[in-house]
């Protein structure tokens, strides 16, 4: 008898997720809950998850985002790694575990002062969504997509 259920690889296979590039990802929160407040608010939620973002971010000097959004039930970024010679640069993987563990420590310290709201057994689904950016087009139509997102948000399928 399975205790799982069987995982859909969503990863492309035999791809280094640490090879130079660019690289999209979606985020959701767990079911699609909204805890990070309104479009466009400044919400407490909001800017922990973008400062924490920024912090792991920053620790790579190979790593960089030159755009993000948090949305409340979801974020948005591109993530782009220029690693020079063998350094070792963490995989798109890595950064997003990171992310999920450090905001949901964030998360639930605030909800112990009593700031945030308490959520339901996580904060983050599990997994994430990944797209490879392949050239320039590619790269400006999403870079389209995460800055006009917030202007979307009724439109959303998560609204």
């Amino acid at each position: 008898m399975k205790q799982y259920k069987d995982r859909k690889i969503i990863r492309l296979q035999n791809y280094d997720y640490s090879a130079n590039g660019a690289y999209f990802i979606t985020i959701c929160t767990h079911n699609k809950e909204h805890l990070f407040g309104t479009v466009g608010a400044d919400s407490i939620s909001a800017r922990m998850v973008k400062k924490v973002y920024g912090e792991i971010i920053g620790k790579y000097d190979n790593v960089s985002s030159p755009i993000s959004v948090v949305m409340p039930n979801h974020f948005h970024s591109i993530i782009i790694i220029e690693r020079n010679g063998t350094e070792v640069v963490p995989s798109v993987s890595k950064i997003v575990q990171e992310f999920k563990r450090y905001t949901t420590c964030e998360y639930i310290k605030l909800v112990k002062n009593g700031i945030l709201k308490p959520f339901d057994k996580r904060i983050w689904q599990r997994s994430f969504y990944d797209h490879i950016i392949r050239n320039e087009n590619d790269f400006n139509e999403i870079w389209t997509y995460i800055q006009n997102n917030p202007l979307k948000w009724q439109e959303d399928c998560y609204y």
